[in-house]
C-alpha cells in the first residue's frame, strides 16, 4: 500500500474508534438512568466491539495501530521507518480529533468543549502504564503466536481493561488528547492529559522490552496450536 492509503486507513480508523468511545460515552450516559456502572458497560462493549471491526478490516491496509504508544513500538522494532512513523501520529491525532466531532455532531452536543472531568493521581497514573504495557504486550506476543486473532485479543483486552484498571484504560496518547476535548462521560481534563500520556508511552517501551524477552524466537504457522 502506498503511504496515501496507509495515512487515511489510520485517521479514518482513529476517527471511527473516538466516534465509539464518545458516541457510546453519551448514549450510555443518557440511557442509564445515572448508573455509572451501567454508562461504563454500555461505554465499554461498543469499544471492545469497533477495535475488531477496524483491526480486521484496516490491518491489511497500515497495519491498524490507531495509537502513538503502538505506532512508537513498531518504529522501535525497526518495522516501521521514523519519518512514517511522524505522519502515522499525525494523522492518527487528526483522526481521533474528526471522530469526536462527528461524535458531538451526531449527539446534537456542542462540537468544541473542554473536559471538566478531572482524573489524575498516582492511582490513575499507573494504570494507564499498566493499561497500555498489557495492550502492546498483547500486540506483540499474539502476532507472534497467531497474528490472525489480533483484532479479537485487542477488542478483548480492551474490553477487559476498561474495568480492571482504575483509568478505565485509555492506553493511547490520540485517544487521551482527543478526549480533552469532550465534556461528556468519556472526557478528561485536558490538563491531566500530558501525565497520562507520559505514563501510556512508559508502559508501551516496557511491554516491547518485556516481550522482546519473553516471545522472542521465529513466529509459527497460522496453523500451530495456541
Amino acid at each position: 500500500m502506498d503511504m496515501t492509503r496507509k495515512l487515511g486507513a489510520e485517521a479514518l480508523g482513529t476517527a471511527f474508534l473516538l466516534a465509539t468511545v464518545v458516541g457510546s460515552g453519551i448514549m450510555a450516559d443518557r440511557l442509564s438512568g445515572g448508573s455509572v456502572g451501567l454508562a461504563l458497560l454500555g461505554n465499554t462493549l461498543p469499544t471492545g466491539a469497533i477495535l475488531i471491526v477496524l483491526i480486521t478490516m484496516l490491518g491489511p491496509v497500515s497495519g491498524a495501530h490507531f495509537n502513538p504508544a503502538v505506532t512508537l513500538v513498531f518504529a522501535l522494532r525497526r518495522e516501521l521507518v521514523w519519518s512514517e512513523a511522524g505522519f502515522y501520529v499525525a494523522a492518527q491525532v487528526i483522526g481521533a480529533v474528526a471522530g469526536v466531532l462527528a461524535a458531538h455532531a451526531m449527539f446534537a452536543e456542542p462540537l468544541f468543549m473542554a473536559s471538566q472531568t478531572a482524573r489524575s493521581g498516582a492511582g490513575q497514573w499507573f494504570a494507564e502504564a499498566v493499561a497500555t504495557f498489557g495492550l502492546v504486550f498483547t500486540i506483540l506476543a499474539t502476532l507472534k503466536a497467531r497474528p490472525a486473532a489480533v483484532p479479537v485479543a485487542v477488542g478483548l483486552y480492551i474490553t477487559a481493561a476498561y474495568w480492571f484498571t482504575a483509568s478505565t484504560s485509555f492506553a493511547n496518547p490520540a485517544v487521551t488528547l482527543a478526549r480533552g476535548l469532550t465534556d461528556t462521560f468519556s472526557g478528561i481534563r485536558p490538563n491531566d492529559v500530558p501525565a497520562f500520556v507520559v505514563c501510556q508511552l512508559i508502559g508501551a517501551v516496557l511491554a516491547l522490552a518485556v516481550a522482546g524477552w519473553m516471545v522472542s524466537g521465529p513466529k509459527p504457522s497460522e496453523t500451530s496450536a495456541p
